[in-house]
């Protein structure tokens, strides 16, 4: 969801920069609230799991797709599946670009030996290229945001109108190496429970709804609302809040890509691999000790621990989170 996420203010930029393109966004349906808001853009959902699974299924996708008259196509995954899918329209003479994901040099920012520790191109960029690649001037450094949505009804039952300022706090990741420690995280959010101001909680999972349920009963000013809102309830929320604290996970996208003041957690990835949130400062990003545990980053997405790594997240106290939210907040 992160690496979608990651499109919407590229689509946004080119969408302003370019106002007659019409953009058909390729994706899971569960994602398209996600492009909601953006101009000239369509929404076409991939059934990768029903009639456009295999080969076949791509084919019939292809199809399907070809009676949009599509001129172009720009693959911001490259996977197989994107593959097959841009050589059907190249066949068909339409204008294809991908996206160089820049393997070469992150095995060159992840390995220990020799390890080239420098900032790459963000993937913002990496997007941004493709279009490029395709002959539209696209320009990232001035970029533009949706407005705070106006919250439903049946969100409010749920929040409560907003008297206070409100601080998202999304604490889990994919790989628990990326995830900071739920003891810590709590004497987080004991400490900014005593300010006045409230706390959401978000996740997705059952075990991880009831974790943050335990969490918010414990304290005041602390509310969890995953599991309780759709996606597009969701967005509207997080539109809504003033800090959204995350770790390297897609919660962090969203909120950055509605120009919301996003902190990052850090373990063993880092945002050199260029995969930080949009147009959000770097000390935005909390990092673990990096003396002490130089060989960061250990992987690109988290799936690879360092041997001796595995408590890497303990290296960031609890008062260096809090401190970094309040002074963000005011």
């Amino acid at each position: 969801m992160g690496d979608v996420a990651m499109a919407v203010p590229v689509l946004r930029a080119l969408t302003k920069q370019h106002p007659t393109i019409k953009i058909t966004v390729l994706s899971k349906s569960f994602l398209m609230p996600l492009f909601a808001d953006l101009k000239n853009v369509t929404f076409y959902a991939a059934e990768v799991d029903g009639k456009h699974k295999d080969f076949f299924g791509i084919y019939k996708l292809f199809k399907e797709l070809k009676s949009l008259n599509i001129t172009a196509v720009a693959d911001l995954h490259n996977v197989l599946r994107s593959k097959i899918l841009r050589s059907f329209f190249k066949l068909a003479f339409a204008e294809v670009a991908f996206i160089d994901k820049g393997r070469k040099e992150k095995r060159a920012l992840t390995q220990s030996k020799n390890k080239v520790f420098k900032q790459l191109k963000s993937t913002h960029e990496r997007y941004a290229d493709v279009f490029r690649n395709l002959g539209f001037k696209l320009n990232l450094s001035s970029p533009e945001f949706p407005p705070t949505k106006q919250l439903s009804p049946e969100i409010i039952e749920i929040t409560g109108v907003k008297n206070k300022k409100w601080i998202g706090i999304a604490p889990f990741a994919t790989y628990n190496s990326k995830m900071y420690p739920l003891d810590l995280m709590e004497q987080v959010i004991a400490e900014l429970s005593k300010h006045p101001i409230k706390i959401m909680l978000f996740g997705g999972g059952k075990k991880e709804n009831e974790l943050l349920e335990d969490l918010a009963n414990k304290f005041p000013n602390t509310l969890n609302v995953a599991g309780k809102l759709k996606l597009d309830q969701e967005l509207m929320l997080i539109s809504n809040l003033d800090v959204m604290l995350s770790m390297d996970s897609g919660n962090a996208h969203f909120a950055a890509m509605l120009g919301i003041n996003t902190i990052t957690i850090w373990g063993i990835t880092h945002p050199f691999a260029g995969f930080a949130p949009f147009n959000q400062p770097s000390e935005n990003a909390i990092l673990p000790n990096l003396e002490k545990y130089p060989n960061i980053p250990c992987s690109v997405y988290g799936n690879k621990v360092c041997e001796g790594y595995e408590d890497v997240l303990r290296s960031i106290s609890s008062k260096t989170v809090i401190k970094k939210v309040l002074e963000t907040l005011n």
